[in-house]
């Protein structure tokens, strides 16, 4: 059955690359749509002119993605046997919000295993802490159409309480219990809070996105996924982001990094 998450990224082919879609009203936070929301809706466009699912995809903000029409142009850089290459563009409310250039194509075949990093150890996602940012101008917001809970020991930030590691690991899934695929991945790597709250120094703002890149280590099993981000330079006003996300038999499915700029005081 279609989820909502389906729903919201559907994209109508015009021919020659170029797509029409809506941003819906309800995932956006404070009224600006959620970078990875965004990602993963221009990523269905390009995932339609390349007939393959994505592997890497790198989105550079320009602009904040608002409710309403948009569209996106799609150009093939190069399609191969294994992989195809595509930049795109989403424009919204006449101005272009995000350039895109991403890699598609199927897993690989089985062959050599190094994982040099482990799942969190989360506490049980009914006893992490639900967090939801602030909604827009629709009844409900980003944080009703997905479910983020935090591993209490992260989530001081939200009671003026900062943990002094810029760290944030909990859950995901989302609201319909709809499963995570490909695409939802993209969304996962930015539906938490910034790991830079979690710095007695940095106030809790706007963090605006710079850039996002997100690579797709794998297809997730069904259930909620484990998530872990985390920092290790702020510096002359912007942070880095480095982004885990495991599904549910313990597997690696995603990697993320993101620059986005330190709120100010």
């Amino acid at each position: 059955m279609e989820g909502e998450f389906e729903r919201a990224t559907r994209v109508r082919s015009r021919g020659g690359g170029l797509y029409d879609a809506d941003i819906p009203a309800g995932w956006d936070i404070a009224g600006n749509a959620n970078g990875g929301y965004l990602i993963a809706l221009a990523a269905r466009a390009m995932i339609d002119a390349t007939g393959r699912p994505p592997l890497s995809l790198t989105a550079h903000y320009l602009a904040p993605g608002r409710p309403g029409p948009c569209d996106v142009s799609v150009d093939l850089v190069r399609v191969g046997r294994r992989t195809a290459t595509a930049s795109a563009r989403l424009r919204s409310h006449g101005v272009d919000s995000l350039a895109l250039l991403g890699t598609f194509g199927e897993q690989g075949a089985p062959g050599p295993l190094f994982i040099g990093t482990e799942p969190p150890d989360l506490p049980p996602i009914d006893q992490c802490v639900r967090a939801k940012p602030p909604g827009g101008e629709a009844v409900s917001g980003f944080g009703d159409r997905v479910v983020v809970r935090i591993d209490p020991a992260d989530a001081g930030f939200r009671l003026g309480e900062p943990s002094g590691r810029p760290e944030i690991s909990g859950w995901f899934e989302f609201t319909d219990h709809q499963r995570t695929d490909e695409l939802g991945l993209l969304l996962v790597a930015d539906a938490f809070a910034p790991v830079c709250f979690n710095v007695p120094s940095v106030p809790v703002g706007w963090t605006p996105t710079l850039e996002l890149t997100v690579h797709v280590r794998g297809v997730p099993e069904p259930g909620p996924l484990r998530c872990r981000f985390r920092s290790r330079c702020l510096q002359a006003g912007l942070f880095e982001e480095d982004g885990e996300i495991w599904d549910a038999g313990g597997a690696l499915v995603a990697q993320s990094r993101q620059l986005a700029l330190l709120p100010r005081g």
